[in-house]
């Protein structure tokens, strides 16, 4: 019944018979009729026909959602393939936000490459809930991630802490105020500012100025807005936005202050018209984990990906 289920599936991710038949390889006319086939042999249409573009039929959604299961098995049993063949092909699929698809994973990947240069690395840059789905459902491999997404669903290893500053453009009048709450690049790179002698701006003396902020559904978003909560500040919002490189971009031009976390100052190149100070409370402190679906074939590309991970991560504490 699955014969010739890798020509409907074609058709189905390209939602047209024309693109399917050249990423096949052969003719529409013989696309059209391998399809017409397996729908002959079920004894029910897989497409609507009549819609442009095609549509599954009720049957078809259930036809593709079980080709996704036996696709998931075969790739399963290649990757155990794989492993038997100690990392001479192989294959690891990566995800993360703009952020650390931008300014940690490369770093990783580039040492894993170096590694195991025969396993073939993708990296896959989305939304934090957009990740959660394609992890799922088998996609993606490991996702890192700040956000606390269902154990129930997902195991973790932990990859390192963070925290949140705040970014202030460095022509505001209220920093010549608060030179002593300054922190240096450097204090933020090799983590120094976490001692106790190194004092959290009160940040109520912000209360007038500018914000850039994050949406409401973004983890770093509710974590500044429940920061400003505590402090009764309604802050004046002047962008409101998806992704904290963004946010600190327009920190750097002037334009408001943000929230950011020193994963991202200790590695991007240091800015002259931005200065940062420490925060206090729980809500400035969180956890980047590596996630993997739960009961997932554990292959070895992940298994050794994760490994070298926690040695780059014990290497810069």
């Amino acid at each position: 019944m699955f014969q010739g289920m890798e020509y409907v599936y074609n058709v189905y991710k390209e939602k047209s018979f024309s693109k399917a038949a050249k990423n096949l390889f052969t003719s529409q006319p013989s696309l059209s009729a391998t399809v017409k086939r397996v729908e002959q042999r079920i004894g029910y249409p897989i497409f609507d026909r009549s819609t442009k573009p095609i549509k599954l039929t009720e049957c078809g959604e259930k036809y593709i959602k079980s080709v996704e299961k036996i696709m998931l098995i075969e790739n399963e049993f290649c990757d155990f393939i794989n492993d038997i063949g100690e990392l001479k092909s192989g294959k690891l699929v990566l995800g993360g936000s703009s952020l650390f698809s931008s300014w940690v994973l490369p770093s990783l990947i580039r040492e894993f490459s170096r590694r195991f240069p025969l396993v073939k690395v993708e990296l896959i840059e989305e939304s934090t809930s957009e990740l959660e789905l394609l992890l799922q459902e088998g996609t993606i491999d490991l996702v890192l991630d700040n956000c606390l997404l269902d154990r129930t669903v997902f195991d973790c290893s932990l990859y390192q802490e963070e925290h949140l500053l705040l970014a202030v453009p460095s022509g505001f009048e209220i920093n010549k105020e608060n030179k002593s709450y300054i922190l240096s690049a450097e204090s933020i790179r090799d983590g120094s500012f976490l001692n106790d002698e190194t004092k959290a701006v009160p940040i109520e003396i912000f209360h007038k100025q500018p914000f850039i902020m994050l949406k409401p559904e973004n983890e770093t978003g509710k974590r500044a807005m429940n920061i400003l909560r505590k402090h009764d500040i309604i802050p004046s919002v002047v962008f409101e936005l998806d992704q904290q490189m963004t946010s600190y971009n327009i920190t750097c031009s002037g334009m408001g202050i943000s929230f950011i976390s020193d994963t991202l100052i200790s590695r991007v190149p240091a800015h002259p018209n931005v200065v940062y100070y420490k925060l206090a409370g729980a809500d400035t402190h969180r956890s980047i984990y590596f996630y993997w679906k739960a009961g997932r074939y554990f292959k070895r590309t992940v298994e050794e990906f994760l490994k070298m991970a926690n040695n780059d991560r014990s290497h810069n504490l």
